[in-house]
């Protein structure tokens, strides 16, 4: 009788603990799902077949289409890259992330005092630590080059990468104005991989992480350097698309090498089970670029204006997707107006973690769950250069209103166009921009240009104290 008692106390003991492990526990499984952000680099507006491109093979960020939320009124933060990274990392407008503009060259930054990212500034990888998260960055940094401003000093367990803004995917060395400069880093330790495609290197990296410690979750900022110039897809993708002109033909390859590599690691979490367990961002961090070394051009916009640089539609409306089996809907498309600050408030809600006051983005979630929700913005800002800059691009929107500041068009080589201004746009009828209404509606122009104002004074304010 007592070993009878024993045994079935010991049974109950079992249950209870089980019962409360269940429940009660922060399993990895249950309430912190493992996450990646993919960012690709200067990937124009619909350079995608489920965003419109038909001369385009890109089955894998297709496939996190069909199998997660698509969103077709998308937004960076900037039309540039730091501070679209920024407002990424940190949930808030560049300027009030205290980004406005590119970070500099290390070299320039010790003159100008622009050291990038303040280290104040509560990064993603610093919300989602406090909850357990292994956080590595693998890729393109381009937020700061001090010990305190790069990705060890952010709030990253690990980073596998490039400091700088490009590099030349096989030498992995930064070619600018000079002096050219190898620039590949585990953590802070310079490494050698010469000759060595870096997409194929940080796939290897990304796998590294996944296996890194299967107790706890972990949270993989993907910063592809593609296709940003220099364009380098492999001979696979450039015979691919030998019939196609210079130099889509060698923006494609290089799209589609990257949509290859993001394969690859989608396969590998079917592989290891835990796709199901894993959230996965994608969005491009600005508009397609015309610069000299991206050959003038090869990226689309479609029916948008503009490009990298731009606060038209062209440089700022991004494709953008979010992945989380039996959380999120599947092949679903949402049009409300959204932005790159909402991943940090959307993934911190998805992960049960504390995010910081006063942020700029909203969860997603509302929208995702329910196509009836409005946006959760009614007003929107943009502005590349200082909040002390009369002279800096700048854009506000409200509804289908959008009006453009100091407005900057880049053009391909030998072309130029002379902008009014102040650009008012409707974008419900005119979604290329092609009408300036700011003398046919004063009063509309005049309503988002004191929004600007306010806003800008609340931003210096702000940043002041």
């Amino acid at each position: 009788m007592n070993v009878f008692r024993k045994s079935i106390g010991i049974e109950l003991a079992l249950l209870f603990l089980l019962f409360y492990h269940g429940a009660f526990s922060q399993t990895p499984e249950k309430n912190r799902p493992n996450v990646i952000v993919i960012l690709t680099d200067d990937q124009g507006s619909i350079d995608l077949n489920s965003y419109g491109a038909t001369d385009l093979h890109t089955p894998n960020m297709d496939r996190l289409a069909k199998e997660g939320v698509r969103f077709t009124q998308f937004y960076a933060g900037a039309p540039v890259c730091s501070p679209s990274r920024a407002a990424l990392m940190t949930g808030k407008t560049n300027l009030r992330a205290g980004l406005e503009g590119n970070v500099p060259i290390p070299e320039r930054a010790e003159i100008s005092g622009e050291h990038g990212l303040p280290t104040e500034q509560i990064t993603m990888a610093e919300m989602l630590k406090p909850n357990g998260y292994y956080t590595a960055l693998i890729g393109k940094w381009h937020l700061g080059h001090r010990e305190q401003n790069l990705p060890n000093g952010q709030g990253f367990d690990y980073f596998f990468g490039h400091q700088r803004g490009c590099i030349d995917n096989y030498s992995h060395t930064f070619y600018w104005d000079g002096p050219n400069k190898h620039d590949l880093y585990r953590n802070s330790e310079e490494v050698y991989y010469d000759g060595q495609h870096f997409s194929d290197l940080m796939v290897e990296e990304v796998k590294q992480v996944i296996n890194h410690r299967q107790d706890e979750p972990f949270f993989i900022y993907w910063a592809f350097n593609a296709p940003h110039y220099p364009y380098q897809g492999t001979t696979k993708w450039l015979e691919h698309y030998k019939d196609l002109p210079t130099p889509r033909r060698e923006y494609a390859a290089f799209v589609s090498n990257t949509d290859e590599k993001i394969g690859n690691v989608l396969d590998y979490l079917d592989e290891m089970g835990i796709a199901d367990n894993t959230i996965v961002v994608f969005q491009s961090d600005h508009g397609h670029s015309l610069e000299e070394r991206a050959f003038w051009g090869g990226g689309n916009a479609g029916p948008y204006r503009g490009s990298k640089f731009s606060l038209f539609e062209g440089g700022i409306r991004v494709p953008a997707i979010i992945r989380y089996p039996g959380i999120i809907p599947a092949n679903e498309v949402r049009d409300q107006l959204s932005m790159e600050m909402d991943w940090f408030t959307t993934i911190a809600e998805l992960t049960n973690s504390k995010v910081p006051d006063n942020l700029d983005g909203k969860s997603l979630m509302p929208i995702i769950l329910d196509n009836k929700k409005e946006s959760g913005h009614e007003v929107v800002h943009w502005q590349l250069g200082s909040y002390d800059d009369k002279m800096a691009q700048w854009a506000v929107r409200k509804g289908p209103w959008k009006l453009i500041g100091n407005v900057r068009e880049p053009v391909v080589e030998g072309k130029k166009i002379e902008l009014e201004k102040l650009y008012l746009l409707n974008l419900e009828n005119d979604i290329g921009e092609k009408n300036n209404l700011a003398k046919s509606y004063p009063k509309k122009l005049n309503e988002l240009l004191q929004l600007h104002t306010t806003w800008i004074k609340s931003v210096r304010s702000q940043m002041k104290q």
